[in-house]
């Protein structure tokens, strides 16, 4: 009987570390965005965590003033690219991301960690990157 319980602890034991690496380790998806650096800040009340939010246009006017739009939000782990993008706000940029299936409060407040940015090329705001 000690060996059923040892062998069913072990097997328990081994099915909760994968459920574990699947929902906070694993990498669902990743791939890029770009748009407006609209907002950039490490907040939080017990674990600080860079947290970001970007606007994404899919529709711009003649006037290039974005018509349909959505939010993108985003939490960031590595320094480097932290110091990054909190020097490019009101820009346009290209993130790279890996969305993950779940959240740990240490890592941040979004399913999306961002791993490296770029200054994006073609701003479709022209040289004011603000959307006025």
């Amino acid at each position: 009987m000690k060996k059923f319980w040892g062998w069913f602890l072990f097997i328990l034991l081994l099915i909760l570390a994968a459920f574990i690496y699947w929902k906070f380790f694993f990498t669902y998806s990743e791939g890029y965005r770009a748009g407006l650096l609209q907002k950039f800040s490490k907040k939080g009340t017990l674990f600080k965590t860079y947290e970001g939010e970007m606007i994404l246009s899919s529709v711009h006017s003649r006037a290039d003033i974005a018509i349909a739009s959505e939010k993108f939000l985003f939490s960031v782990t590595d320094e480097k690219v932290a110091k990054s993008l909190d020097q490019s706000q009101g820009q346009y940029v290209v993130v790279h991301y890996q969305e993950k299936n779940g959240v740990l409060p240490w890592v941040g407040e979004t399913p999306y960690i961002v791993d490296s940015v770029r200054i994006a090329d073609n701003n479709p705001y022209g040289n004011n990157p603000t959307m006025n």
